[in-house]
């Protein structure tokens, strides 16, 4: 009896399965739904009723502000400790960054619920909204932001710093001109990781601004309950949003082109 000869093509056919049955198919499923009425005939009054209103246009500009700001400042807080921990000759410097992960570990609804009670607590919930939220968002996103940027940095090879000393460079220089334009495929990881939750995790919104920060997750979340083709199109039009920003930060580059454009 002669066996079966298993090849590449043959491995590839599970994920194959998997992308056409909850990939593929459900981007069309999103995509007929966009495009009908609840008719189910061709029309794009979905479209113009959202983009015909002030409100909803508006709560994308919100959505899309919110993210950048939550996405800078993780950024901010994230480059300084991802890039002292790589230069550190700390022996046990996983347990600082470990310390980081940690939260990631407990379950997402209990931290956001010991924020708000933090915040209930000293007098935030319900005055600073908008504050709540980016707070929020920073503290339970700062981790994909942190991972990224470490695992680059610390791929660094020393002797580019050493042969930078050697040119004469000093410590700004050796950032600028190594450090910076290397870690730039982490920083784009860690935006992208970032940017795109912050845009549709409505659960911080809720919570922490007493449902008074609406972003276009909530949106989806909404219609879904009620009208398939409005939900279907605002997913489709979080797609394109998500596309256009994975494109502008590079998220569709090898890595070594990344490198290799920066250097």
């Amino acid at each position: 009896m002669k066996l079966p000869r298993f090849s590449r093509k043959t491995l590839c056919i599970p994920y194959a399965v998997f992308l056409i049955f909850f990939v593929i198919i459900p981007m069309l499923v999103i995509l007929v739904y966009a495009f009908t009425d609840r008719s189910m005939h061709f029309s794009f009054g979905n479209f113009v009723k959202f983009f015909s209103d002030p409100t909803k246009l508006s709560t994308i500009a919100y959505s899309i502000v919110i993210a950048l700001i939550t996405t800078a400042a993780c950024l901010l807080i994230a480059y300084p400790v991802a890039y002292i921990l790589a230069r550190s000759k700390m022996k046990k410097k996983y347990v600082v960054l470990m310390l980081f992960v940690l939260p990631m570990w407990i379950n997402f609804v209990l931290r956001v619920n010991a924020i708000r009670e933090l915040f209930n607590w000293i007098g935030l919930l319900g005055e600073t909204n908008y504050f709540n939220t980016v707070f929020g968002m920073v503290y339970d996103f700062l981790p994909f932001m942190i991972l990224p940027l470490y695992t680059t940095l610390m791929k660094i090879d020393p002797a580019l710093y050493e042969a930078s000393a050697d040119l004469g460079g000093n410590g700004f220089t050796a950032f600028t001109r190594v450090t910076l334009p290397l870690s730039l495929p982490g920083v784009m990881s860690g935006v992208t990781m970032v940017f795109l939750p912050s845009m549709t995790n409505y659960v911080v919104s809720d919570m922490l601004g007493n449902s008074m920060v609406t972003i276009i997750g909530k949106f989806i979340y909404e219609y879904f309950g009620t009208d398939w083709h409005m939900g279907s199109m605002v997913a489709l039009i979080l797609l394109i949003v998500v596309f256009v920003s994975t494109w502008l930060t590079g998220g569709f580059s090898s890595e070594e082109n990344v490198r290799g454009a920066n250097l």
